[in-house]
């Protein structure tokens, strides 16, 4: 027996076509929903609060800075107000804001791939002609691009917090609890984090396992650059018997020679001051550096300071925001390539 055939219009394609993007984004949206209002939570609470107590912050110090005249005793006292009252309040903002990339790359970019790969439900959506690729894109992309966003605001607001501190001098913008809360380098940082979670999901497969290690592998990362690599980013200057650096200028290490030889750092001890320097050096409330510095100097000693200026700020932060834009691109990279090379 032999059936009739019917031809195939010419309008159809033989193949289905694929899903296309949007709705591929609508159903990342509603995957991930949930962590996107948790980070919008953390972050509004924090803005909410930088907001008000910033305006405030702000207030006070304009009022101490427009007291005349500056040096009078009236004028000292509404600026030691301010540091008491703001000062170390602002040092624990800025302290618990630097672990806020952390908490986005562990617990939006960990579970990304991490829970479809657990759960096994990346086998159902591989047959759903989405394409691997074009799935780890979907996913990865948008919710990238929304927290990069969002930390970016988020960043330009808190350098509007800080800017009291940073006029009052008791903050240098390149210290390391500030610098990368400010400019691109908080963005850079949460880009990061989310690509360092993505990649840990993709690989450990556990999504717990996978938060542990992007917390880790981000600590280790951040600690490494905070100590060791950013105050290599440019040469750093070296004064020779320097008696007060700039007080914006981020001080790297002091030391001291006589001749050729190194001495001590990075500061005298007691039995060679009181040993060297006469008892005029030394201020009522002890050693003054002025009069340290002074009193080696005519011994023979030379004081090192090595610093980084405050006008370096904007190249340091072009330096941090390319390269961890570079390590976020290629870590994404990687978790797409680890998909696509994954046995269903």
């Amino acid at each position: 027996m032999t059936a009739p055939t019917v031809p195939a219009r010419p309008d159809e394609d033989a193949s289905p076509r694929p899903v296309p993007w949007r709705r591929m984004a609508w159903v990342t949206w509603r995957q991930h929903r949930f962590a996107l209002a948790g980070v919008a939570a953390l972050l509004g609470a924090v803005a909410v609060y930088l907001w008000l107590s910033g305006l405030q912050a702000h207030h006070d110090f304009a009022a101490a800075a427009a007291c005349r005249p500056a040096s009078s005793y009236a004028c000292g006292n509404l600026l030691d107000d301010f540091n008491n009252n703001y000062g170390a309040r602002a040092e624990a903002v800025a302290g618990l804001l630097l672990a806020v990339p952390a908490l986005i790359g562990a617990f939006v970019g960990a579970p990304v791939i991490g829970r479809e790969m657990e759960t096994g439900t990346f086998r159902y959506t591989w047959t759903q002609e989405f394409g691997r690729c074009r799935w780890a894109l979907a996913k990865l992309v948008p919710l990238a691009v929304v927290v990069t966003a969002a930390a970016g605001a988020f960043s330009v607001l808190f350098s509007w917090y800080l800017q009291p501190f940073l006029a009052d001098g008791n903050q240098t913008p390149l210290a390391p609890t500030v610098f990368g809360l400010r400019g691109f380098a908080f963005a850079a940082w949460t880009l990061a984090a989310f690509a360092i979670g993505a990649l840990a999901g993709m690989l450990i497969r556990r999504v717990v396992a996978a938060i542990a290690a992007t917390l880790a592998v981000y600590a280790g990362l951040a600690l490494a650059v905070m100590n060791f690599l950013r105050q290599h980013y440019l040469t750093p200057l070296v004064s020779r018997n320097l008696i007060s650096p700039p007080a914006s200028a981020w001080i790297i290490s002091q030391w001291w020679t006589k001749g050729s030889t190194f001495i001590f750092a990075p500061w005298p001890p007691d039995i060679v001051q009181r040993q060297d320097c006469p008892d005029s050096s030394f201020g009522p409330d002890g050693p003054s550096l002025a009069g340290l510095t002074q009193c080696f100097v005519r011994h023979g000693y030379t004081r090192w300071t090595s610093y980084q200026p405050a006008s370096r700020f904007w190249p340091f932060q072009w330096i941090e925001g390319g390269w961890l834009l570079a390590l976020s691109v290629l870590l994404l990279a990687a978790t797409v390539w680890q998909v696509r090379r994954r046995a269903a």
